[in-house]
């Protein structure tokens, strides 16, 4: 009798851990050799990095073990608890100011980045309403108006911190869950139009801002006022060529393109890895998209198909931001690469994301019955 070989390909969720655990350590390699030379120790930066990825590696196993339709019974608690800490952050002397924005808040020693909260605390509400209320899906109040309510509150907030990139992030993901959960066209075409027009008048009356965001137009020009960190970030390539300049031998981390070890790691990958590493990060992440993609045709329900949805956008839109402000694509603006750049929220929200991933995983691998009433019992005749 011939019996089938076991299946041993990958799970999509295996596939999104190796990518990620690839691209972490790829980051902590690259961080210690941008900051070695430049901070206070060689190890400063690292020894920080290092702590926020064991705390993300805590929060991805808390997230992949716990019960996610018991998470939805407690929804408002999660709501409520976000908009406050977006709310908190807002107020003078609690939260901190750098260069004008108020994002964080202090815990001791450690700055914690709200917005990073609010991401995954939007996209699970929002799963949660729009499953619950999927017969009303076509109707405007219910279907569309108070879902945009939520997706605005949480952008807008942001917003006012400000943080006109991460809120936009957070508007553009909400959209599209609501494209996926079968809102009406003219109402989502009518909320673009409305963002589009909001966001720029934003811009407009922000001069600096405006600024900004058009100086990558031109980056010859304007490499002596806005578009410095994009010049040096472009040298940086340049430098690196195909084959790099060797760990350690970079020039742009040594004060000449800022936030070399944050937002601007990926041209330090180029300049010091070369374009095979570069080419590397970017397949890394679009391997993580698509094994997102195969995960989600086995969602069995709406609420974690949308949630599973909503954490791949988050993941794959930043990433996309971050590659296309550092390449000279997209506007300047501030936003981690995932996994690679140094920082605490962001690799919480990363850890979160995955253990969302290894959690439905896990939940949609098990039989729909229990072990109990599956059992087979042996018929005795009499």
């Amino acid at each position: 009798m011939r019996f089938p070989r076991p299946h041993l390909a990958p799970t999509p969720a295996a596939v999104i851990v190796l990518c990620a655990i690839a691209l972490t350590i790829l980051g902590l390699t690259v961080l210690f050799s941008a900051t070695a030379t430049v901070s206070k120790t060689p190890f400063f930066y690292l020894t920080k990095q290092l702590i926020g990825v064991g705390l993300a590696v805590v929060v991805g196993f808390v997230v992949s073990r716990i019960d996610l339709e018991w998470a939805r019974g407690h929804v408002k608690l999660i709501a409520i608890g976000a908009l406050a800490l977006l709310v908190l952050v807002l107020v003078p002397h609690i939260g901190i100011s750098v260069n004008g924005s108020r994002r964080w808040l202090g815990l001791g020693p450690v700055r914690l980045q709200v917005s990073e909260i609010g991401k995954i605390a939007m996209v699970f509400c929002l799963a949660h309403y729009l499953a619950i209320n999927q017969v009303f899906i076509g109707r405007f109040k219910r279907g569309f108006l108070i879902p945009m309510v939520i997706v605005v509150c949480t952008g807008g907030l942001v917003a006012k911190e400000p943080d006109l990139g991460t809120a936009a992030l957070i508007m553009a993901v909400g959209v599209l869950m609501l494209f996926l959960a079968g809102v009406r066209w003219r109402y989502l075409f009518a909320a673009l139009i409305a963002g589009a027009g909001a966001f720029s008048l934003m811009v407009y009356l922000m001069p600096n801002r405006l600024t900004r965001f058009t100086a990558f137009l031109d980056v010859e020009g304007n490499k002596q006022d806005g578009t410095y960190q994009l010049y040096q970030s472009l040298a940086a390539f340049a430098v690196g060529g195909v084959n790099g300049a060797g760990l350690g031998q970079g020039l742009q981390q040594q004060h000449y393109l800022p936030e070399a070890h944050t937002d601007f790691i990926f041209s330090v990958v180029g300049e010091e890895l070369g374009l095979y590493f570069t080419i590397g990060v970017v397949a890394l992440f679009i391997v993580i998209f698509i094994a997102g993609i195969v995960h989600l045709r086995r969602a069995p329900n709406l609420f974690q198909f949308l949630l599973v949805s909503g954490a791949l956008l988050l993941l794959s839109m930043q990433a996309i931001i971050n590659l296309g402000v550092v390449t000279g694509v997209l506007p300047t603006k501030g936003m981690s690469l995932p996994f690679v750049s140094a920082g605490l929220s962001n690799l919480l929200l990363m850890g979160a994301i995955v253990g969302i991933f290894v959690n439905t995983q896990r939940a949609w691998s098990r039989p729909a019955l229990s072990p109990r009433r599956r059992t087979l019992r042996e018929v005795v005749q009499t």
